[in-house]
């Protein structure tokens, strides 16, 4: 096996993105794409780390940009300040995440009828939010994702079947917003499964990623079992 990595530029509009394409360049022929989406700092080495790992496993994995190129945060305030657009226009974080993900089609290791994306955090409403624009994609992931729910985006046939990992005692996605997912989805008529860690805290899956304040707690067994439901699920998509 030998990783290649490329840095991959794209616009959504005007602005300028930077993504990070990994692959195995060993192998041959085209091969499934998964997007990785990033917390609320940016694209930054966790994300990376992540679709190298997926790359590992055979796929073709791009680790997406929604900030800009070269734009990361570097405090809660700013991650914050960085994240709040898109939480406020969802209609807008829902069209970039699919600039992203025409960007994933187009690359040349890509099988593009075989595309699925997973998300951390704010990545983790990312994929969602994809899943709920209607995105042609075989299937979503979602890490201690916030869960709310995005009207501008609702509505529209959802095409991806839909993984939620989710910590039981996760203050950013509190049980009412499980149960309002849930209605939502059994609405939509999705294929969604939902897969809640007890005792686990925001942002279980990140080592490293402690912030008492606002609620988030590395948890090495949740990470451990998310990790395996997230490659069964993704062999699940492309192995039947």
């Amino acid at each position: 096996m030998t990783l290649a990595k490329r840095k991959v530029e794209y616009k959504h509009g005007t602005v300028v993105l930077q993504g990070v394409a990994v692959w195995d360049d060993a192998a041959s022929g085209k091969r499934p794409g998964v997007l990785v989406a990033h917390q609320w700092a940016g694209r930054d080495e966790f994300a990376e780390s992540q679709a190298e790992a997926l790359a590992q496993l055979g796929y073709t994995a791009f680790a997406l940009d929604m900030y800009g190129k070269g734009v990361l945060g570097n405090s809660v305030a700013e991650n914050s300040a960085l994240m709040t657009p898109f939480m406020q226009d969802r209609r807008m974080l829902a069209d970039r995440m699919n600039a992203a993900l025409d960007t994933l089609r187009s690359l040349e290791t890509v099988d593009s009828s075989r595309l699925a994306a997973i998300g951390f955090c704010f990545g983790g409403l990312c994929v969602l939010d994809l899943a709920r624009s209607g995105a042609d994609v075989a299937g979503v992931v979602s890490f201690h994702g916030l869960l709310k729910p995005a009207p501008a985006i609702s509505g529209k046939p959802v095409q991806a079947k839909i993984l939620v990992l989710h910590g039981s005692d996760d203050p950013l996605a509190p049980i009412e917003d499980v149960v309002a997912l849930r209605e939502e989805f059994i609405a939509a008529g999705a294929d969604w499964q939902l897969h809640m860690y007890g005792g686990a805290k925001h942002a279980f899956a990140v080592p490293g990623a402690d912030i008492p304040d606002i609620g988030a707690l590395y948890n090495r067994l949740a990470e451990r079992r998310s990790q395996e439901t997230k490659h069964s699920f993704l062999r699940e998509l492309f192995d039947a």
